[in-house]
């Protein structure tokens, strides 16, 4: 949960667990990312997918750039109306193929959003087309601050890790990050204390569910 709940690296996991008492290599923690992340980011997707039902109302697309051994990838992400990572894809390429790819996987798991907010990108729009879903398209400056600041998270995680080798990690772990930042985001300045503390011990018992399982 640390590793994926805040921009920590690996190695700031096991100097933590070592303050706890707890001796393991950096690699022991990579080790369970690889065997357990895929399995709970399933479990927590599946059971907020099965109460997200107004997420089909409004989507908004972007693709991030970011650097996996060196060379330069486009991480694509959709986002609900809300700001909650819905599902993200790394690919080599933004042309038309990698978005009629992405937003093929995204409906197959959500289903066909009513309103689908993007840039300017002319992949977006040629995707969208070949799908039969372009007049469902919104473009208009500012009209994607939704999706662009979703990817504050990721960022921050980027720069706690210096763009090294720990970068590919997360793109690989994306839709476990994205799972995790969906559970614990509370929009802490819309709710009163007293909930906020409430919703958090909720959520925490929640996440320790499928950890103990």
């Amino acid at each position: 949960m640390l590793y994926n709940r805040f921009p920590l690296s690996l190695r700031n996991v096991e100097d933590l667990l070592h303050e706890r008492g707890i001796d393991l290599s950096h690699e022991t923690i990579r080790f369970w990312l690889h065997r357990f992340g895929p399995m709970f980011a399933a479990e927590i997707g599946k059971r907020r997918i099965e109460g997200m039902k107004s997420s089909r109302w409004r989507w908004h697309l972007d693709e991030m750039l970011v650097k996996i051994n060196g060379e330069m990838h486009y991480l694509w992400r959709a986002v609900d109306y809300e700001g909650e990572v819905l599902e993200s894809f790394v690919m080599k390429r933004r042309e038309k193929r990698a978005a009629l790819k992405f937003l093929r996987k995204a409906m197959r798991k959500h289903g066909r959003p009513e309103v689908i907010v993007t840039d300017r990108l002319r992949s977006y729009c040629a995707a969208l087309k070949e799908i039969g879903a372009s007049s469902r398209q919104q473009t208009g400056r500012w009209e994607n601050n939704r999706a662009e600041n979703s990817q504050l998270p990721f960022r921050r995680r980027e720069r706690a890790m210096l763009h090294g080798s720990d970068a590919c990690e997360a793109c690989r772990n994306s839709p476990l990050h994205g799972s995790v930042c969906n559970h614990f985001n509370q929009e802490r300045h819309l709710n009163p204390p007293d909930n906020f503390k409430t919703n958090r011990t909720a959520r925490l018992a929640e996440w320790r569910q499928p950890c103990s399982a």
